[in-house]
């Protein structure tokens, strides 16, 4: 028997591997597997060259665990290894300056692997020792066995093995028992090694018979060695991408369309991608790409290591340029990784556009779904920008689909205001806002539906892309301040009824809101009052709210615009009835509020040139009791007009008219206003 000592120029390696090497434990299966699948694939290529010139026979790996003896075994009919071989692939961890490598990577010693192929000893991550007994495929090799408990000493001795290949025996520590359970292992050889080229058995099939599950004796084998990646597009149909996908997926719906990704320079690559049915809610779809080296499971965390918006795709990318490591922090500065991820852009952009060119209907007819993806690629990825403005769509409210050139060209005469900016006119709810795109389609304009989840962002950022454009929900404001083509007209009314008139709709306007009352000359044909909202303020509150972050804008109350149109005979019917209800009342607080200006005026004549610290105190006290007999005066006037609000029906049912129309009133509000409609209506 040979004893020694693992070539390392510190001791301190085995506690590294043991608590650091990877993210997770688990991984030690995938590193063994891995492993035989090399020695097995070494030997298929030796024989295809005439180098080994003997039977290959069943090829299989097997994995097996012995609960009892607290073993878990992979065996291969690889190559093998020579005693000589084992001293130089086991024996030999080299690499300079350990003691500092080992310091640098203690708390992120992911990058070990990628960089010092340390995969065999991750075993010792779940054992209290590991044996391995081989035999080399050479003619006349002998079989040996090495043994080491997790420390640098090491031993080497003859065994009895008649066939080629290697047995790795790990026997499982304490704390790493859970790698004993049969589901778990199972579990594990499904995530790492479902689709190796190389068939894995682990323990036998079983049916159910006579009520109970039974051993067939076939090998379980779990993994698929040729996976539908690996095989020519011209080989395969559709069908064959729906099962791929659905073995993937099991519970997914069935996806749009997919994408075959087959690269051989300048780097290699494979894969499939799907488009799945995505609405909303789209977080919860990430972690749908699994990434693949050569066949072996890396991992489906691939947010960083392709664009956020490709994580929205599902399916398989595999290249034997992506490093076999579970590092995301590792791969995401692999410069391979950043070629790989620039290239599978490219080539959705240029799926997405081939769809679009050979079949418009199709994909008009997927958009809906395809939508989001498309935005959120828009949004985030400046390259695919440039490639999607050849197929993004927007959507009319008349169903009709648009390339955004279509649509620039469709609404440029009729919607370009007088400052030359074109004005893209949406709608976020067609049902609620319904009215509103009546009224701007009356004006011969053109509404777009933006009611997807990413929507207020893509506005924004369209803003910034389309020159001199923007965009205004056609609920922001009256239809004839949309787009406004020439200065506006002046009001009929005069400042003092302004003042007196907003009062009176005050005194019906909901308490928990806060409106501003405005007034405008829309025509007897218009709505008597609209309600509108600031499209800044509205979009900076939309966007809080997507961020689910506090914001200066997601806490401010909404600001509504009561807009009462001057020109509707029943807005002049108020304003007469006010006037005759109220004509003594206001005149007699006109009369008591003209004595107290008169003064005001004359004191501010007096005061006119002279500084603060000049200006008498008495007159000082005299101009602030002026100026709170006018505030109590004014507060008696706007209670006078608001109590008439109040009382007077029609008023409040033409707020609620408002209101009702932009699905705002509710409840006992709602309740009131069918009873106060039935009343006003009765013959």
């Amino acid at each position: 028997m040979q004893k020694g000592k693992i070539g390392v120029t510190t001791e301190n390696i085995f506690p590294i591997i043991k608590k650091f090497l990877y993210s997770d434990h688990e991984i030690f299966l995938r590193e063994i597997i891995s492993n035989a699948v090399d020695a097995t694939q070494k030997l298929k290529t030796l024989a295809s060259v005439g180098e080994f010139k003997g039977e290959l026979g069943d090829l299989t790996i097997k994995v097996s665990v012995d609960k009892k003896a607290k073993t878990i075994t992979v065996s291969d009919r690889g190559i093998g290894m020579t005693a000589e071989e084992i001293d130089k692939y086991l024996n030999q961890i080299a690499f300079s300056g350990a003691e500092e490598f080992v310091e640098k990577y203690k708390n992120q010693a992911n990058g070990i692997i990628g960089h010092f192929g340390l995969g065999f000893y991750s075993s010792f991550m779940v054992s209290d020792k590991v044996e391995v007994i081989t035999r080399s495929f050479r003619d006349g090799a002998s079989a040996v066995k090495w043994e080491c408990d997790g420390n640098p000493e090491f031993s080497l001795e003859d065994a009895p093995r008649q066939d080629r290949g290697t047995d790795i025996v790990l026997h499982v520590s304490a704390d790493s028992e859970e790698f004993l359970e049969e589901s778990r292992i199972e579990t594990l050889l499904t995530k790492y090694c479902k689709f190796l080229p190389i068939p894995i058995a682990f323990g036998t099939e079983k049916e159910w018979k006579d009520g109970k599950e039974v051993e067939t004796g076939k090998a379980n084998i779990i993994n698929d060695t040729n996976p539908l990646w690996t095989r020519k597009p011209a080989d395969l149909n559709d069908e064959d991408y729906a099962k791929f996908y659905h073995d993937l997926y099991p519970v997914a719906e069935e996806p749009l369309f997919n994408i075959h990704l087959n690269v051989d320079y300048p780097f290699n690559l494979t894969g499939v991608l799907y488009f799945p049915r995505i609405k909303s809610n789209f977080d919860i779809q990430k972690n749908k790409i699994q990434l693949y080296c050569n066949q072996v499971y890396v991992t489906d965390s691939v947010e960083g290591i392709v664009p956020e918006f490709l994580t929205l795709l599902h399916g398989v990318i595999d290249s034997p340029d992506i490093p076999l490591n579970v590092s995301r922090s590792y791969l995401q500065s692999d410069g391979n990784v950043k070629k790989i991820s620039s290239h599978v852009t490219k080539k959705v952009a240029d799926r997405l556009n081939d769809i679009f060119k050979n079949d418009r209907a199709q994909f008009e007819k997927k958009w809906d779904d395809l939508k989001l993806f498309i935005t959120f690629g828009m949004i985030t990825d400046e390259k695919f920008y440039e490639r999607a403005e050849k197929f993004a769509l927007l959507k009319s409210t008349s169903g009709k689909y648009f390339t955004l050139e279509e649509y620039q060209t469709l609404i440029k005469d009729s919607q370009t205001d007088k400052n030359k900016t074109l004005i893209y006119l949406y709608t976020t709810n067609q049902e609620e806002q319904y009215s509103y795109i009546e009224a701007a389609k009356n004006k011969g304009y053109d509404v777009i539906l933006m009611d997807g989840q990413l929507d207020p962002h893509f506005i924004n950022h369209m803003e910034s892309k389309l020159k001199d454009s923007r965009f205004v929900r056609v609920d922001s404001d009256v239809v004839d301040k949309l787009i406004v083509k020439e200065d506006r007209k002046e009001l009929s009314l005069a400042a003092e009824e302004q003042s007196q008139l907003r009062s009176v709709f005050e005194g019906v306007l909901p308490e928990k809101q806060h409106y501003w009352v405005s007034f405008e000359e829309l025509g007897e044909n218009a709505q008597p009052v609209v309600i509108t909202q600031s499209e800044f303020m509205r979009r900076m509150k939309d966007m809080s709210a997507m961020n689910q972050m506090a914001s200066i804008y997601g806490n401010m109350p909404n600001s509504l615009n009561l807009v009462v149109n001057a020109s509707h005979p029943l807005v002049k019917s108020v304003i007469e009835q006010k006037n005759s209800t109220l004509s003594a009342q206001l005149a007699g607080i006109s009369n008591e509020e003209q004595p107290l200006k008169k003064r005001v005026e004359e004191l501010d004549a007096k005061l006119k040139d002279k500084k603060d610290e000049e200006v008498a105190q008495a007159d000082k006290d005299e101009r602030a009791d002026l100026e709170k007999k006018l505030d109590e005066v004014d507060s008696k006037r706007t209670s006078i007009l608001k109590d008439f609000g109040k009382d007077y029906k029609l008023v409040k049912q033409l707020v609620d008219l408002a209101l009702l129309s932009n699905n705002m009133l509710k409840g006992e509000d709602l309740s009131q206003f069918v009873k106060r409609s039935v009343e006003l209506i009765k013959p």
